[in-house]
């Protein structure tokens, strides 16, 4: 009694902000569940009701009513609006919906900034709800009880009209049928933008009825969207009642948790998502829906065996021509034209790269080696997402070991440029390693969510970890690093730089030269037909695994990069932020693109730093834009631009859609048959394969 007398109030705060979750994850479980959108601007809808509510608030009951009615509605608009926006990427999936919605988030919190302010409002309820009850001898406020009774009535009314009514018929038809439901003669997209309304009013309700509790605030969304994403992972999207019974048990961690044990809080949610997660993948068919099957092309190791053929029979054909009509052995080994051209534009960014130097200014040229170490970054994001068909949003936790043990590296001393490298890559390696087999059994959005579990469980040990991070005030003033044995640190933006572009060139290279071997094209075939190379006696889970830890050693080197380059590290560093960023520039160049991905980092540092200096206070606003007309202008990146053609890390063929959405483009092929002039005349040239240059 003594312990539950000390525990009362924070557990019955417990209950009512989870509660307010509950509001929050029922119409994120009906956006994600019923209508198939993985929203991540719902906590926006939640903050425009906060907004609006706080906004009208004068204290009397009027003016709560009219706060609740007009927040609502407004995110009720705004929901409907979200379904027209992902409406033409329905056969796209679930990684263009993400990053479309993050964009959308991104717009939508800068113009809340822009109308409302950067303070936190102050909410005004009316005086009866602005008092205390005597609650077992504690005093409680007045307005989290009313709330905790609201919300229950709430899940009951949420319950009745999915259960009991013809309205919930139909929103169960369109998740689970939606061409009987058409038979029928309702719309399914009728439905679908209503089931989004009705998910944005929820979100705007929850927004003006917790604005007393949680103010509305710069941060505000984002806190409520991660926390509603535990709730629906964990609660599921098959009963209202779960995800009730999960939303109380994050708010109770999330209150209860810390008075209790406040050093495990800030772990127990994220680590419970992954668990849950990892556990329904567990039992789950790892082979393929998602990754291919037997009709989505041809099978990669046929193609192989082919090509392996090919070269053997034209090996058989040169060897019978008389020794005269035979080409010199060097020249057999140059490259053709069609190599040639696809390495154009690999010498063409490596000479831009070169001279960027002597063309910028020192603010310029160190944007440009940011931009190299967040390129190598979203490289590791390509080959899990485009090569290994793992979308990731959690690459950032490799990203940061590879950052903090440079940081503590050069602390300690060790300020040896390639001493550095190596080690940071090792360390991300290593953590690559302990947390892979988490994420290589699972796929398609689930592989999404385990991965951002992972990267905010990082953020959470960078923030309590003060020791080796720096907590939130990060880590400054260790000595500068060595490019070479012997010589001093570099501190001049045009050395840092150069030193960037060549671990960079070489990281790349040897990322390239991987990609295009054969190890490069079982990877590749792990993706696009997993089916059958499980069924052809292939160790899938090996490779995906080996693919896992190569990318996040290559994640630890680009983190490493951007220590030596800012010469400070914060956890802004490596947030959920950062890793959206690198997820939109692999989609930026192409899923397939190593190229790509390196400019598509470049062009979201010049957007965030460049740009946007000309126009302060809006950087979110322009990387929102940047998402959106990604989604919408390049479906299949830059490479794509290149036609039917793939060159220089280019990619011809839509690229397929890694979340495992119905009706996503089949896996791309990858560009392995012998070239037509190698063939002996008798031969017939293989069937061309559709190409997927890194």
């Amino acid at each position: 009694m003594e312990l539950l007398d000390a525990h009362l109030v924070p557990a019955v705060d417990g209950v009512a902000f989870g509660l307010l979750l509950f509001v929050v994850a029922a119409g994120l479980s009906l956006a994600f569940g019923t209508a198939g959108v993985l929203n991540l601007s719902h906590g926006t809808l939640y903050a425009i009701g906060a907004y609006t509510g706080a906004e009208l608030s004068d204290g009397t009951w009027g003016g709560l009513a009219l706060g609740l009615a007009a927040g609502t509605a407004a995110a009720c608009v705004a929901g409907a609006g979200l379904s027209a926006a992902t409406a033409p990427l329905a056969r796209r999936g679930h990684l263009a919906q993400a990053l479309l919605t993050f964009g959308l988030a991104l717009i939508g919190g800068d113009l809340l900034i822009q109308f409302f302010g950067a303070d936190e409002l102050p909410v005004r309820v009316p005086e009866v709800l602005d008092s205390s009850v005597t609650l077992l001898g504690h005093r409680y406020p007045a307005y989290r009880l009313c709330f905790i009774v609201m919300a229950v009535l709430l899940a009951a009314f949420g319950t009745w009209v999915l259960t009991r009514t013809r309205m919930g018929a139909a929103v169960r038809a369109a998740a689970d049928d939606p061409q009987m439901l058409a038979a029928t003669g309702h719309s399914p997209r009728a439905v679908h933008t209503g089931v989004l309304a009705a998910a944005g009013a929820l979100a705007g309700a929850a927004g003006v009825l917790g604005a007393p509790i949680i103010g509305p605030g710069p941060g505000t969304s984002e806190n409520v969207l991660m926390l509603s994403l535990v709730v629906v992972v964990l609660g599921g999207l098959r009963s209202l009642w779960t995800t009730f019974a999960a939303a109380v048990a994050v708010g109770e961690v999330q209150t209860l948790g810390v008075s209790v044990a406040p050093e495990l809080a800030p772990y127990l949610l994220f680590a419970a998502m992954a668990a849950v997660l990892v556990l329904r993948s567990r039992f789950a068919e790892p082979a393929g829906a998602g990754h291919g099957s037997a009709a989505s092309g041809p099978d990669p190791v046929a193609r192989l065996r082919d090509r392996l053929a090919g070269l053997k029979r034209s090996s058989v054909w040169r060897d019978r021509l008389p020794r005269r009509n035979r080409a010199p052995a060097w020249l057999a080994r140059l490259p053709g034209r069609a190599a040639w051209w696809r390495a154009a534009p690999l010498l063409v960014l490596l000479g831009v790269l070169i001279a960027l130097p002597a063309l910028l200014d020192a603010y310029s040229i160190s944007l440009a080696g940011s931009a190299l170490a967040l390129g190598l970054l979203a490289v590791s994001v390509t080959v899990l997402t485009g090569y290994a068909g793992l979308p990731t949003l959690g690459q950032t936790a490799p990203f940061a070991v590879g950052a903090y043990a440079t940081a503590n590296l050069a602390d300690a001393g060790w300020t040896m440029g390639p001493v550095q490298i190596v080690l940071s890559a090792l360390a991300a390696a290593v953590f690559a390693a302990v947390v892979g087999p988490a994420v290589i059994r699972a796929r398609g959005t689930t592989v999404l969510m385990i991965t951002l579990a992972i990267g905010e469980l990082t953020g959470a040990v960078v923030n309590q970890l003060k020791s080796v991070t720096g907590g939130a005030d990060g880590l400054v003033g260790f000595p500068a690093t060595q490019a070479l044995w012997g010589g001093e640190g570099m501190l001049e933006e045009s050395g840092l730089y150069n030193y960037a572009l060549v671990v960079a060139v070489v990281a790349v290279a040897l990322t390239l030269l991987v990609l295009r071997s054969p190890a490069g094209k079982l990877l590749t075939g792990t993706r696009g037909a997993e089916a059958r190379m499980r069924a052809s006696g292939h160790p899938v889970g090996r490779y995906l695994l080996v693919a896992h830890i190569c990318a996040g050693a290559l994640a630890g080197v680009g983190g490493s990069l951007m220590v030596t380059v800012q010469q400070y590290l914060s956890p802004a560093d490596v947030g959920f932020e950062i890793a959206a960023f690198a997820l939109l520039a692999v989609v930026i160049g192409g899923t397939t693109s190593v190229i790509g991905a390196l400019l598509g980092a470049g062009l979201i540092v010049a957007t965030r730093d460049w740009v946007a200096g000309s126009w302060p206070g809006h950087g979110p606003l322009l990387l929102g834009v940047l998402f959106v007309a990604t989604v919408y202008v390049l479906p299949r990146g830059l490479a794509g631009l290149r036609g039917g053609g793939s060159g220089g890390g280019g990619q011809g063929g839509p690229p397929s859609d890694p979340t495992g959405s119905p009706g996503a483009p089949g896996a791309p092929g990858t560009s392995d048959t012998p070239r037509a002039e190698d063939q002996p005349p008798s031969a017939p040239a293989p069937t061309p394969a559709g190409k997927a240059s890194p």
